[in-house]
C-alpha cells in the first residue's frame, strides 16, 4: 500500500492518504479569541483547503471527531456544523467533552475522507 503525506509539520503531517481515504489530522483556530461559532468556522474552512490538498471534499468526509473544551457549546458548534455540511453528506460522528485543549481552544476537529 502507498501512504502519502502533506503538509509537515514539527510533529506530524496534516494529511495522510492511504488506501483511498485521507486522515487530517486534529485542527484548529487561528483566532483563539473566537467564539465557539466563529472557531469551528475557521477550522472548517481550513479543512476544507486540506481536503483539496488530499484530493477530496467535504461531501467525501465519511468521519470525524470533534473535541469540546466545554461539552455546553456543541448545540452553538452544531448549528455551524450543519450550515456546512449538506444533509445528505453528514459523515459518522462523535463529539468527546476533553479536560483541556491548548489555551484559548474551545474545539479541534479531525476527518477521515474518501478520495474523489
Amino acid at each position: 500500500m502507498t501512504v502519502k503525506r502533506h503538509v509537515q509539520t514539527p510533529i506530524m503531517h496534516r494529511v495522510v492518504e492511504a488506501a483511498g481515504l485521507i486522515f487530517i489530522g486534529g485542527t484548529t483556530a487561528d483566532d483563539k479569541s473566537a467564539g465557539i461559532e466563529g472557531q469551528t468556522n475557521q477550522i472548517l474552512s481550513k479543512l476544507e483547503k486540506l481536503l483539496q490538498q488530499g484530493g477530496s471534499d467535504k461531501n467525501h468526509v465519511v468521519q470525524a471527531t470533534i473535541y469540546l473544551s466545554d461539552l455546553s457549546l456543541k448545540a452553538e458548534m452544531n448549528e455551524v456544523w450543519t450550515s456546512w455540511f449538506a444533509a445528505d453528506s453528514l459523515p459518522a460522528r462523535a463529539a468527546v467533552g476533553v479536560a483541556e485543549l491548548a489555551k484559548g481552544t474551545l474545539v479541534e476537529i479531525t476527518f477521515i475522507a474518501a478520495k474523489v
